[in-house]
């Protein structure tokens, strides 16, 4: 990597460097050859405090550092080692096998990590060649955008960089890099790769880093295993709650993919229902359906279980009574989860304190969609547009009138459900339509759909000025397939 004189955040700290060689490997990206800009997020340029003219600064010469073909000033480039279970089954070592993190920038709301994606091969590439192609760079970068949007836990994407470098997937793509923002890129399987290989010292370190950087009030709790535990079941109960309420599905529900901070981590086969199906797969290679959207929740909690199990050796006595104490954190995630969906899902309804039989209230109307395969996204807004068009995409007319009273009564007693639902039920969201366009376009060379897709989706509660944003998918979308490699 060519140093680089000028530059942010000079001088990069990099705490996760501070853990030492057990936890990672430092090594250069390889970067891409000729890379040139496909699109940028001023909206995550703003949250790291950068200039509008960032990527632009001759002296910053930001397109190669983020290439991974240069470096700024301290940057200590590394790829952090974890396993995890994939599909359910332990899968062993994983770790960052296309991912570099170059250090961090100090903001006004913390410490932000920067990571790029698809900088060559790493010693926990597997099987793999280290690079992203554009196809699935693009899709990562405008869902972890709209996914902020939305008000959902995420990680960030600061920018694309494309490049003709050939890369082969089911067929030969051009290779590209996505940096990632976040507090941090921690994931239940940095503990269970310490954990599974009896490291228990550096399990201790991971556990200590985790909460002075991470979860410092945790630190004062008799057991801080235990306190961090519950927080992180109870931060991912409320992740799943706002993936469900808004018809998003993960795809690769990884113990590897799990963030210990609450947050969507690793975009790759994720998809937005458009026809209301919770047993919807959006990711090809489920052929079992194990991250089926009704079934991301349980995958959450069973999760958790892992995580549990890799956290018992940080407890003092008998390990099966640290094991339930482990457990007993875990059951936090049940009572979050029901409370969050309910919030969640009442005010989609316009509900905003919450009644008994509202629960009923929202099963019934989820029924009347699942049947018909209502659209989801657009079913909702209908709702809190109050157009009737929601009632012309089920099945059982007479039932959808007699539930639709009873709302109507319901939201009576609420004092702005209408204002509640428009802001709560968006109007656009990512299908996977609208990406594919953007995508062709940026094969072809054509960069502006992904810039001006990016724009729509930072405001998705607000009506598109292009009606086909927020429409019905086109036919040709029914064929479309997102896969492990996506």
């Amino acid at each position: 990597m060519t140093p680089i004189d000028a530059g942010p955040s000079a001088p990069w700290p990099n705490r996760f460097a501070t853990l030492g060689p057990r936890f990672y490997t430092a090594l250069s990206p390889t970067g891409l050859p000729d890379p040139h800009w496909v699109a940028t997020s001023p909206s995550t340029a703003a949250l790291l405090g950068w200039p509008a003219d960032w990527a632009e600064r001759p002296d910053w010469q930001a397109l190669q550092v983020l290439a991974g073909n240069a470096a700024w000033p301290g940057m200590q480039p590394l790829a952090s080692v974890y396993s995890g279970h994939q599909f359910g089954v332990w899968a062993g070592q994983l770790g960052d096998g296309r991912a570099h993190l170059l250090g961090e920038v100090a903001t006004p709301t913390g410490s932000m990590e920067i990571q790029i994606k698809g900088a060559g091969l790493t010693p926990y590439s597997r099987m793999g060649d280290g690079r992203a192609v554009l196809r699935s760079s693009i899709r990562e970068f405008l869902c972890s955008e709209a996914m902020a949007a939305l008000g959902i836990p995420t990680t960030r994407a600061l920018c694309v960089i494309g490049s003709a470098l050939p890369v082969r997937r089911e067929r030969i793509e051009t290779g590209a890099v996505v940096t990632r923002v976040a507090p941090s890129f921690l994931r239940f399987g940095h503990f269970e790769h310490f954990a599974h290989h009896g490291e228990h010292e550096q399990l201790r370190e991971l556990l200590d880093h985790t909460l002075h950087e991470h979860a410092p009030h945790c630190l004062q709790a008799p057991e801080p295993a235990v306190a961090l535990l519950q927080q992180v079941a109870e931060q991912t109960a409320e992740l799943m709650a706002r993936w469900q309420a808004v018809g998003f599905c993960h795809g690769v529900m990884n113990t590897d993919n799990m963030s210990l901070l609450g947050l969507t981590l690793d975009y790759g086969p994720f998809g937005f229902l458009d026809g209301f199906d919770p047993g919807h797969i959006c990711n090809h290679s489920d052929e079992r359906g194990r991250y089926a959207y009704a079934r991301q929740p349980s995958v959450a909690f069973w999760n958790l279980h892992a995580l549990a199990q890799a956290l018992v050796p940080l407890l003092d006595g008998d390990r099966e009574a640290a094991g339930e104490r482990l457990l007993d954190a875990v059951e936090a995630f049940k009572p979050a989860f029901k409370g969050a969906m309910l919030r969640q899902m009442g005010a989609k309804l316009g509900i905003s304190h919450a009644e008994d039989g509202d629960q009923a209230l929202i099963d019934e109307l989820l029924q009347l969609m699942a049947a018909a395969r209502a659209d989801f996204t657009r079913g909702f807004r209908s709702l809190a547009r109050g157009d009737g068009e929601i009632r012309d995409h089920v099945l059982d007319r007479e039932a959808f009138d007699a539930w639709h009273a009873r709302w109507q009564a319901r939201i009576t007693r609420e004092p702005e459900p209408q204002a509640l639902m428009l802001r709560s039920n968006p109007a656009v969201v990512l299908r996977n339509h609208l990406a594919e366009t953007a995508i062709r376009a940026a094969e072809g060379g054509d960069f502006s759909e992904v810039q001006r897709l990016l724009k729509v989706l930072s405001t998705p509660f607000d009506e598109p000025e292009r009606a086909s944003d927020a429409a019905l998918p086109p036919d040709w979308a029914q064929h479309l397939e997102v896969s492990c490699s996506s």
